[in-house]
């Protein structure tokens, strides 16, 4: 059998997440991945993918765009929203702007249905070799009174569960994910509206507004959510109030 992961043969086996809804596509994946040493876990909707890599993580996803609960561009959306493991798109779409959607919504990799197993193989390789993350931000924040989980998308503030838009959910886990750090008001608006929306700033203003009011924050005396003016919006790590310890959620290890 090769080794996928390089001279330690001590290492725990990669572990491959397979996301397709053909299951003749997902056995003959599961069989020829395991052939070459990984271990693989499969899912036939976007929302098993989801779940199982937020219970059992992944160090390589292979995602189909055709699901039948949800686009896989969806899903690719929602993953990368805590999650920086390389993604490789199938799909049997070959046409350039249907890669360049992919590419742009955060894949790593895109290979066009019917495939070589040798090639998928030989991508697989590449790019966990030259992954540019060793391993996933946390995808948890608890600070005593607001407890976030990104990988589930559930948000409780003092044990009440509160119900977030998407806006406001991807607003949050992107200033949780850089907790302590200001993120620009430019980056905001093109992450959350697209490049076309870095001057709509005041689409961002009521976002915010809207998402302090949820948490009970207050503008003025910021618990969590806290404005730079001109600049962007800063998320407050509370942690150390609490007498937490452990890696902050907007750490990147490098």
């Amino acid at each position: 059998m090769n080794e996928p992961t390089g001279s330690d043969a001590c290492a725990a086996p990669v572990r491959v997440l397979v996301v397709d809804d053909e299951p003749q596509i997902r056995r003959f994946l599961d069989i020829s991945l395991r052939a070459q040493g990984y271990r693989v876990e499969t899912a036939d909707t976007g929302e098993a993918g989801l779940a199982a890599l937020a219970t059992h993580g992944a160090d390589i996803v292979i995602l189909d765009i055709g699901l039948p609960d949800r686009d896989g561009h969806a899903v690719l959306r929602e993953l990368r929203q805590w999650s920086s493991v390389p993604v490789i798109m199938l799909t049997v779409r070959a046409g350039e702007a249907e890669k360049v959607k992919a590419l742009d919504g955060g894949a790593n990799d895109y290979v066009t249905k019917p495939f070589g197993v040798q090639e998928l193989m030989a991508r697989v390789r590449t790019l966990l070799r030259w992954r540019a993350a060793p391993a996933d931000l946390p995808t948890t924040y608890d600070d005593g009174r607001l407890q976030l989980d990104l990988a589930r998308r559930e948000l409780r503030v003092d044990g009440e569960a509160v119900p977030l838009t998407r806006k406001e959910y991807a607003l949050l886990a992107l200033l949780v994910q850089n907790a302590g750090r200001v993120v620009t008001q430019p980056q905001l608006l093109r992450e959350l509206w697209g490049p076309t929306h870095q001057e709509d700033t005041h689409y961002l203003r009521i976002l915010v507004g809207k998402l302090r009011q949820k948490l009970g924050d207050d503008a003025a005396a910021p618990r969590w959510i806290a404005t730079e003016p001109g600049v962007g919006v800063r998320f407050v790590d509370r942690r150390g109030d609490a007498g937490t310890t452990g890696e902050q959620v907007g750490t990147r290890r490098e």
